[in-house]
């Protein structure tokens, strides 16, 4: 999309929010600075690679309780569920996985981030399950005094905690592949869906809560539907029922036909589409995030990944190959430098709504 032709199939794209030049003040709705905290999937998910044993899998991860595991994540293709004792270990493999003994569980990890998170702004706090450690991400806005004693705070864990620098703040962004434009702003069709024989687009709810009406042009000549419903701060989804017939609704993001939804694992190869930005790709890195955005509201149970973005590229879609994973969120960084990025799953916004991606 991004003219004002209705010949042009509509396919869903990634962006951030992001103001247009005529929105009063001009100035683009940012985050300076913002906290993750960033709790690891407690079960292995379902992947093509591993679809007959991943159902097992998340049952007895789930059984085997945060005391004796520690995550999961995709090691060469396969998905390796981490387990503290030997019993634990022959039980994944008894139901088809693959098990590695590590020495620190997922209570433990999540303890000590408790006790060392002091909520101290541009942070962002993730369990890492490749390497059996607490993750502190620091934007730019954290001082190097800040820095320094974050550091050495981890130094004093014997190796649990692992600090890493990000470029940029975390901050929400709103534009996208196939832009959508609500307000005074620019965001990203996510993922055409429906409910029956009525069609829809899912964008970002930090996107819809801005208008009712969403438009195919920036001058607000081509409408496409109104917004039915929006989720942010908490979630971040939202959805437009589309009540221009004219338009030609594709259930594809670029040319790559969009046929399931489902959850990541950590370390999956991923990539969003975004009007700003184009087509990039990454890494899932956590799961179960919790950003609190400055100025821009908490959003719980994102998708970290280390896919870059910049403002313009809000609810557009993550994906992998045809399968749906994600709305785009906000996060840091920009496309000349990398960064990091959140997505809200879009299996909880399909859920919300009872519709699926076609």
């Amino acid at each position: 999309m991004g003219g004002t032709s209705l010949k042009h199939p509509v396919r869903g794209v990634c962006a951030y929010p992001q103001p247009l030049a005529l929105r009063k003040g001009g100035a683009m709705r940012t985050v300076r600075h913002a906290l993750v905290i960033a709790a690891v999937f407690a079960a292995a998910a379902l992947t093509p690679m591993n679809a007959t044993a991943a159902p097992d899998l998340n049952t007895l991860t789930a059984s085997l309780g945060a005391d004796r595991t520690a995550g999961a994540h995709l090691d060469a293709g396969k998905l390796v569920v981490n387990v503290t004792d030997q019993a634990a270990a022959d039980a994944v493999r008894a139901a088809g996985g693959h098990a590695k003994l590590v020495t620190r569980s997922t209570r433990q990890l999540e303890e000590l981030r408790a006790a060392l998170d002091t909520g101290t702004p541009g942070t962002a706090w993730a369990l890492d399950p490749a390497g059996n450690q607490v993750v502190v991400t620091a934007d730019s806005t954290v001082s190097a005094d800040r820095l320094a004693h974050l550091r050495s705070a981890a130094d004093r864990t014997g190796g649990a905690v692992r600090v890493d620098r990000a470029t940029g703040t975390f901050t929400p962004l709103i534009s996208g592949g196939d832009a959508i434009y609500g307000g005074g702003y620019r965001c990203s069709l996510g993922f055409n869906v429906r409910s029956g024989s009525t069609y829809y687009f899912l964008t970002a709810g930090h996107c819809t809560d801005e208008a009712t009406a969403w438009y195919a042009d920036s001058g607000h000549n081509t409408k496409l539907g109104d917004r039915t419903g929006s989720s942010f701060p908490g979630n971040d989804y939202g959805i437009v029922r589309y009540t221009n017939t004219s338009v030609t609704i594709s259930g594809t993001v670029g040319g790559t036909d969009i046929t399931s939804a489902a959850d990541p694992v950590v370390g999956q190869s991923v990539t969003r589409r975004g009007s700003t930005t184009g087509t990039h790709s990454g890494t899932v890195t956590a799961l179960n995030v919790t950003v609190h955005y400055s100025g821009g509201g908490t959003v719980r149970g994102m998708i970290q990944t280390t896919v870059c973005a910049e403002p313009g590229d809000s609810g557009g879609p993550l994906y992998d190959r045809g399968t749906a994973l994600g709305l785009t969120s906000g996060g840091s960084g920009d496309c000349r430098r990398g960064g990091t990025t959140f997505y809200q799953p879009v299996t909880e916004a399909l859920a919300r709504y009872g519709v699926s991606v076609f």
